[in-house]
């Protein structure tokens, strides 16, 4: 029962709307009982119900602005959870459960994407900090798929050198862990999460600067220090090599990189890259690549340069 003086779903739902991510919160704790009853009307007792309220819940943090009526979002809200339970049960999807984050793959390069509803709204910070939570290994799984352009299964497998499944087991991991950390943190300060990637795209630009120059200031110098290991395709199995002179390498053969795009939680960062090739060249680079990077304490410890896959 709601309390007297407890707002309205209309008035949760509007405040919502205009980017309360704590009205939101409010609005699915309430609805909550409601919205396992439908799921498990429809996929029985179970993790498959529970999982479906998750879902609806990630669905509903990407379209509360959709609800026309909003002092009827508790109807929304299970009709959300309907269709999430049918589409489970129809086991189309190729990643069920992930319906809530797809929309939110982040893209510079996209002016007509939601990233700026999100910017505007304080869902970016209260997502980013959901997404800092979840270990190590599911968060990189997830910032691949949903924030970068490494979003397939074959090419995240690739990057992470595990099997097609464990990137499907880790994502499906990940989702459920994200959507219960939303709902518990709704109501909660949450950080500006673009400084973060904004001193991350700075370090990148300095680092490219820096090769090109043949020089290493101290601030970038810091980022790179000795132990930093270099894993992956450009490594060489048995020897340990620092990532620098691979750098100067590429260089010297005419290789240019030039930032595309960045993305960065505490201790994961990946910087992908547009390539240019010498005219002629034999062995030409791939058009595109990443660096995935594994910091501690904000060096580098581990850096894994990817190709993905060629459309």
């Amino acid at each position: 029962m709601v309390p007297l003086n407890a707002p309205t779903d209309e008035e949760l739902t509007r405040r919502a709307q205009a980017g309360e991510t704590g009205a939101l919160g409010l609005l699915l704790a309430r609805h909550q009982a409601p919205m396992r009853a439908v799921a498990m009307s429809l996929l029985g007792y179970g993790p498959d119900a529970e999982d479906a309220v998750q879902d609806a819940a990630l669905t509903a943090l990407r379209r509360i602005g959709d609800v026309r009526d909003p002092a009827a979002v508790g109807a929304w809200l299970r009709a959300v959870v309907r269709n999430t339970s049918r589409m489970r049960l129809r086991a189309t999807q190729e990643t069920p459960g992930l319906d809530g984050l797809d929309h939110l793959h982040l893209r510079d390069h996209d002016p007509s994407h939601p990233e700026r509803f999100i910017e505007q709204h304080a869902m970016r910070d209260w997502i980013w900090d959901a997404v800092e939570e979840l270990p190590p290994q599911l968060r990189l799984v997830l910032m691949l798929r949903h924030f970068s352009g490494i979003t397939s299964y074959q090419e995240i497998a690739a990057a992470c050198e595990v099997p097609v499944g464990t990137v499907r087991s880790r994502l499906n991991q990940a989702r459920g862990k994200m959507a219960r950390v939303l709902l518990s943190t709704a109501t909660q300060t949450h950080g500006d999460a673009s400084v973060l990637t904004e001193e991350s795209r700075h370090e990148a630009v300095a680092t490219l600067r820096a090769s090109e120059d043949g020089t290493l200031p101290r601030e970038i110098s810091e980022l790179w220090p000795t132990e930093t290991e270099l894993i992956g395709t450009l490594s060489r199995p048995g020897e340990r090599i620092h990532p620098v002179p691979v750098m100067r390498q590429i260089l010297e053969a005419g290789v240019r990189q030039h930032l595309r795009h960045v993305v960065a939680s505490r201790d994961i960062t990946i910087w992908e890259m547009d390539v240019t090739n010498p005219v002629g060249a034999v062995n030409p680079c791939p058009p595109t690549l990443a660096w995935l990077m594994f910091r501690q304490n904000g060096r580098v410890q581990r850096l894994r340069v990817v190709f993905p896959c060629l459309p």
